[in-house]
């Protein structure tokens, strides 16, 4: 299974491909086929960001065509001006999952930490040095992309039968 993890926000959008193999031992591995984060620079307008999201997005479906896409749930933002300025960030990148047909489930931040940390309060860091040690990565990725790592693997772990019982079922979109 290949999976597109999306950790959506309008200057800084972390994503990765994570791919899941069942060898004949019958045990998963994991690996990263590609994480980074989407770069958006302070002066450029919300819609420029936007298309910038879409289309970066588009180019790593095309690339490593995924079978399903896992993104970040939306969570609780006490300023109306940031939640939609994340619903739209959000919005551009279910879109470039949704145009190119992949299913996609909504994982909440706490259950994605508890799955790859253990702790649903883990911080940027444990999950970036979790990420590290549990996909073999030479180095710490960006907080950014190790948030969107950790949204792969939790999708992984969710659909694994051994791991599925401690985690609440993933949301589909």
């Amino acid at each position: 299974m290949r999976v597109l993890a999306i950790d959506p926000a309008l200057r800084n959008t972390g994503f990765a491909v994570i791919e899941e193999t069942s060898p004949a031992s019958g045990r998963r591995t994991h690996r990263a086929l590609a994480y980074d984060v989407i770069r958006n620079p302070p002066g450029l307008r919300q819609s420029g960001c936007l298309v910038a999201i879409r289309e970066r997005l588009v180019e790593v479906i095309r690339e490593f065509s995924p079978e399903v896409c896992a993104v970040e749930g939306v969570i609780f933002v006490q300023s109306y001006r940031t939640a939609i300025t994340l619903g739209a960030a959000r919005g551009a990148a279910l879109l470039a999952a949704a145009e190119h047909g992949l299913e996609i489930y909504e994982y909440a931040p706490k259950r994605v930490k508890q799955a790859v940390v253990g702790r649903g309060a883990a911080d940027k860091q444990q999950v970036a040095f979790m990420m590290r040690a549990l996909l073999g990565l030479v180095e710490t990725p960006p907080s950014d992309a190790a948030d969107a790592l950790a949204i792969g693997m939790a999708h992984c772990y969710a659909h694994d039968p051994k791991r599925a019982a401690v985690l609440e079922p993933p949301v589909p979109l």
